[in-house]
């Protein structure tokens, strides 16, 4: 059954272009004149075989009635503002509701629904704060956790839209991402003026996903930026109501890439062969189907509790040691603050994370047995380089799972006490001694923790930016 304020409102669009009254329909229909006001007003649901017999003396469909469209611009303001009156954040301030009447002009509602709409975006400003966020986002991690990292019904959608293209095995293509598309009744585009703030940008109304031109650097990277714009429609995403949504939608659109770019069948088969060989590598299953070694890691996540029966870290760390990205199921002691949050906090000098850093050679992942208070874990280390600087990709088990994987032969060991200060962030004490006091450093500041999320509809993104692309774009 469709919205009943938009039910009502239809039923009533459609009884006045046929002329009828509230009377006349419903005598004509068999429905009381104060049971079908009711309808028209959205506080009464009619049964289907009403519908049927409201449908046939309008000279309309069933469906018809049960679009979820409004039938004109009043219909969709009057809907609007009565959604906006029934909020928790209005209902908070105690005022009655204003009921549009036939009197009240149209440039009225729209003075009152255009309030509304600020009230809200402020709200939802509000709370994308960078502690709102961190708490949001240790939410979701401790979702992610409890089921695993896994999403199987999202890797059924995955499976279905790269099986209709005839992708078997390897690296998914740049032209069957771009049939996946047309599929749904997309068009990538390559564009150079995206807006600063976003990484692609999906027009459905146009049938559009814009992204990057094709030849910069590390292009592979634009089928997942392609995939994760489809997966908003494959997913029926819409505009997030708060922060937490819009990570829940970040996080499903990231997931559904990636199980594109890595089925989860050809996927598990790799794997499960690599496990009975003692050879679990992640550059192996990133070379293995195309994609970056972060993505690959990511990837292994989704798969390796639900699929392998192994348990897992995974990290992405900074070059100063500050937690970009993590997950746990192997009970890896993270650093974390006082709301449960790990993303830009330090990890201990002595993980492999970090020790990483100190090679030469980086050509290669670096192996590590890590001892913590937790027990003892088997890490794989990747550095690699981008515009914000140095950071590390590290995929890490439990001592007991490291027979399974390539690098268990390695020497190299570390002892963490952390969060015991004494580990490694507590000065020595002869060095304490000798220059507490003495010196005097000129912090580098982290410009990004004193910024405010950028506003918008999508947090991160500039609203007037990006309807000033889609304008500029809609002649092309």
């Amino acid at each position: 059954m469709a919205d009943l304020s938009t039910l009502g409102r239809r039923i009533r669009h459609f009884r006045t272009a046929a002329g009828l009254t509230l009377e006349q329909l419903g005598a004509d229909v068999g429905v009381a004149t104060s049971q079908l006001s009711l309808m028209e007003n959205g506080r009464r649901e009619p049964r289907l075989s009403q519908l049927a017999d409201l449908a046939a003396r309008l000279g309309v469909t069933v469906q018809d009635l049960l679009d979820e469209s409004p039938p004109d611009e009043r219909a969709g303001l009057e809907i609007e503002l009565e959604r906006a009156q029934a909020s928790p954040a209005y209902r908070e301030l105690g005022l009655p509701d204003l009921r549009p009447t036939r009197a009240m002009s149209d440039e009225t509602l729209r003075t009152l629904v255009g309030m509304h709409r600020e009230l809200d975006r402020r709200a939802r400003q509000a709370v994308a704060t960078p502690e709102e966020a961190r708490r949001a986002n240790t939410r979701q991690r401790r979702r992610m956790r409890e089921r695993d990292n896994y999403l199987p019904e999202i890797e059924l959608l995955a499976a279905d839209a790269v099986a209709a293209v005839g992708h078997r095995a390897g690296a998914l293509t740049h032209r069957s991402v771009a049939e996946m598309a047309e599929r749904l009744g997309l068009t990538i585009v390559h564009v150079d003026d995206l807006p600063h703030s976003a990484r692609s940008v999906l027009d459905p109304e146009r049938g559009r996903i814009y992204i990057p031109p094709a030849s910069i650097p590390g292009g592979h990277g634009l089928r997942s930026l392609a995939l994760q714009a489809m997966a908003h429609v494959v997913l029926e995403h819409r505009p997030p109501r708060d922060y937490a949504e819009f990570l829940s939608q970040r996080l499903e659109a990231s997931y559904y890439a990636a199980a594109c770019l890595m089925p989860r069948d050809v996927s598990v088969e790799f794997l499960q062969r690599a496990k009975q060989e003692r050879r679990i590598a992640i550059e192996d299953f990133r070379d293995a189907f195309g994609v970056t070694h972060e993505a690959a890691a990511l990837r292994f996540t989704n798969l390796a509790t639900s699929h392998l029966g192994i348990r897992l870290h995974f990290l992405r760390v900074t070059g100063d040691g500050a937690v970009e990205k993590a997950y746990e199921n192997d009970g890896l002691p993270l650093p974390v603050d006082v709301t449960g949050s790990t993303e830009g906090e330090i990890v201990c000098r002595h993980w492999s994370a970090r020790e990483a850093f100190t090679r030469t050679t980086r050509t290669t992942e670096y192996y590590q047995y890590t001892d913590t208070p937790a027990g003892t874990f088997f890490e794989a280390t990747q550095t690699g380089a981008g515009a914000p600087g140095e950071y590390s990709i590290t995929l890490g088990v439990p001592y007991a799972e490291s027979k399974w994987f390539r690098g268990r032969e390695t020497v190299q060991r570390a002892t963490s006490r952390c969060p015991d200060l004494s580990c490694c962030r507590a000065p020595d004490a002869d060095l304490a001694t000798r220059w507490g006091g003495r010196a005097w450093a000129s912090a580098r500041v982290h410009t990004h923790t004193f910024s405010p999320l950028p506003h918008g509809t999508y947090p991160g993104v500039d609203d007037r930016e990006l309807y000033e692309f889609l304008a500029s774009h809609v002649d092309d």
